[in-house]
């Protein structure tokens, strides 16, 4: 992890490093705000009747925008009408993070027990479909090796980020951890995850997005999965029980040059450096607030 987001395994017994970087300058009042636009969009009235509708819209608004991050960068009504996500690399970026999306929801329980199972388990989501097995065909059919899928990369083996034969450049370019620090960092992760935390969930949401990028764990995926654990950590602390706020929508708003820029104040491991990017993280959930709220106002006015 970064050098100010404390390594669990090297943390005394009752300190909560998550805690001291709500601390930041700047970061409590990203905190403010976002929970005062998440309360808002909660008040709104469509979601007494229609969150179900809300929650839908967002997903597949959060699923456009982390692929579009990952250099897929279809309109929203393409992803919206198309159901075939094929070979090349764009399609099968778009399938991945509609998957994954969908799948997001349903590991909270295990996310709090075990969160690096679930990481394996949306890699497996992303690279093989909901429905793959753990076996030497996990991955057939989207150019990912099925003995890589589900789990972390082991030594010497690459990371192609965006699998097919038009592999964009990827997003993410530092300078990729050893297998074994990856290994370590993984669970001091999931060991911070499973102490608990009284920070704030936005700055445990961006702790676990940033840690995935500059791990970049798995074989290929790495930013639609670290976009997901996002969301699931937003998800299950109740900031956004009914995953109406798609941080997502919010990073591809801002635009991918800004989350990198942001990405490396994370790498830093600076106060400045992290603040940066906790802040960052959290101008993208107001984003994708103000993202559902619209939709709530199309709902209203009868329009979606």
């Amino acid at each position: 992890m970064s050098t100010t987001a404390p390594n669990a395994s090297s943390a005394p017994r009752g300190h909560d490093p998550l805690a001291t970087l709500g601390s930041l300058p700047g970061v409590p009042d990203a905190v403010d705000s976002v929970r005062k636009a998440v309360d808002a969009v909660y008040g709104h009235r469509v979601m007494r009747r229609r969150s179900n509708e809300v929650t839908s819209e967002a997903a597949l608004r959060a699923a456009r925008g982390s692929a579009a991050l990952s250099g897929a960068d279809w309109a929203l009504e393409e992803v919206r009408r198309r159901s075939d996500f094929g070979a090349a690399a764009d399609a099968l970026t778009v399938g991945a993070a509609l998957r994954l999306t969908a799948e997001a929801g349903q590991l909270l329980s295990i996310w709090r027990q075990s969160p690096v199972r679930v990481l394996a388990r949306l890699h497996l989501v992303a690279a093989g479909g909901a429905g793959a097995g753990a076996g030497a065909g996990a991955g057939a059919g989207d150019g990912v090796a099925g003995e890589t899928v589900g789990r972390p990369r082991l030594a010497g083996e690459p990371v192609v980020e965006t699998p097919g034969p038009d592999s964009p450049k990827p997003l993410i370019e530092a300078p990729l951890p050893a297998a074994d620090e990856v290994a370590g960092r993984l669970n001091g992760l999931s060991e911070l995850v499973i102490a608990g935390s009284s920070a704030p969930a936005l700055v445990t949401a961006a702790v676990v997005h940033g840690e995935l990028l500059a791990l970049r764990p798995f074989g290929s995926y790495n930013g639609l999965v670290a976009r997901a654990a996002e969301r699931i950590v937003l998800i299950g602390s109740g900031l956004d029980p009914k995953s109406i706020c798609p941080s997502e929508v919010g990073h591809a708003e801002l635009g991918r040059a800004a989350y990198v820029a942001a990405f490396d104040g994370y790498l830093s491991g600076t106060p400045d450096g992290m603040a940066a990017w906790i802040t960052h993280c959290g101008r993208a959930v107001e984003l994708g607030v103000r993202e559902s709220t619209a939709v709530c106002e199309a709902l209203q006015r009868g329009a979606a």
